[in-house]
């Protein structure tokens, strides 16, 4: 790679850095003041919102918590690209972490969410939900995990075949 191609791969690599903290924080700060500040505010108030409302909402809004932490993981990432570390073990390691917040985010929403909130009492929720959006990422989250592994594989075959020459 040519120094002025890495240089703007590491610049490129800021700039989607920085694009995942402002994400992660504008939307985790949205979150929080939808499902904590403002409810506490209520009860402060004295206005007390029904509580089985207040946690079906925040189980209805779980996944995106792991959806979060995936982007906060490719941010730090490409924060580690820019800085100049390796690409086999940081691409790895973040496939992996965002493999396994994509995935179980998935699961969560599929089959979690449904659930818990039917067991909280909501009519809406149903035996047959099909999330298509949670499936997809789900699937997507398990592709990642074991292209983590292939690309530690590849490493440590490289490793030995470098020991041989």
């Amino acid at each position: 790679m040519a120094a002025d191609d890495l240089r703007r791969f590491r610049h490129m690599c800021r700039q989607f850095r920085w694009l995942a903290i402002f994400m992660v924080c504008s939307v985790g700060a949205i979150l929080a003041l939808m499902y904590v500040i403002v409810p506490a505010v209520f009860a402060a108030r004295g206005e007390h919102r029904d509580l089985m409302r207040v946690v079906q909402e925040m189980v209805w809004a779980s996944p995106s918590l792991l959806y979060l932490f995936a982007v906060w993981s490719i941010g730090s990432a490409m924060g580690q690209l820019a800085k100049g570390r390796l690409i086999h073990p940081t691409l790895s390691s973040a496939l992996r972490r965002v493999g396994l917040a994509m995935g179980f985010g998935g699961l969560l929403s599929v089959f979690g969410v449904t659930n818990l909130m039917r067991l909280l009492g909501d009519e809406r929720s149903s035996w047959a939900y099909f999330d298509v959006a949670g499936m997809t990422l789900g699937m997507i989250g398990g592709a990642l995990v074991l292209l983590g592994r292939v690309l530690d594989q590849a490493t440590r075959i490289q490793a030995e075949m470098d020991e041989m020459i």
